[in-house]
């Protein structure tokens, strides 16, 4: 047999984008440096396929050799594009771990204004479920824990340092407790 067959692969996503009813980029990462390197290009290949995309009613399109997933909801657009070889149904869990993922940070209120109010918790989801375009998890529960330990921890250890300064340790309210 030809070792080639036996190279374990991973499933991967060449890129992942949020765009708004007119099909504006709120988000976009591309993790394939040959695929579309400049933003012009970039901004090209998402006018393609929210012009393909926004008025059909199906949830995969194949588009300059690419395959292509899509969701909508109220007044967003979410992609995750993989090479024509990729498996649909992972890239499928993909955008499905995304959108429930954002819909439980966004408690359930997944729009364009909500979304650029929480843009970081929503960077926080893309980066847990892929790395340098390996899928990494496609269980929002997994996702959602990850982040809210990771929001959790910043948000203490800024309490921590803010308690240090002004003396309140150990949830002591009074200096006199402190001697």
């Amino acid at each position: 047999m030809d070792s080639a067959f036996l190279e374990p692969c991973l499933y991967t996503v060449k890129a992942v984008f949020i765009l708004d009813n007119d099909g504006n980029r709120l988000l976009s990462k591309y993790y394939d440096p040959e695929f579309y390197s400049s933003i012009k290009e970039q901004k090209n290949f998402e006018r393609n396929v929210f012009n393909k995309t926004h008025k059909a009613d199906n949830e995969i399109a194949f588009l300059e050799g690419m395959t292509i997933v899509y969701k909508c909801s109220i007044d967003l657009f979410f992609y995750v594009v993989g090479s024509a070889q990729e498996n649909e149904l992972m890239l499928m869990s993909v955008l499905n771990c995304l959108f429930d993922s954002l819909s439980q940070i966004l408690r359930k209120n997944v729009e364009r204004r909500c979304l650029l109010d929480n843009m970081e918790g929503v960077f926080l989801v893309v980066d847990e479920i892929i790395d340098g375009g390996v899928i990494l998890e496609s269980d929002p529960q997994q996702v959602l824990q990850k982040v809210s330990y990771r929001l959790m921890s910043e948000q203490a250890y800024g309490f921590v340092l803010f308690d240090y300064i002004t003396g309140n340790l150990e949830g002591q309210t009074d200096k006199r407790q402190l001697l």
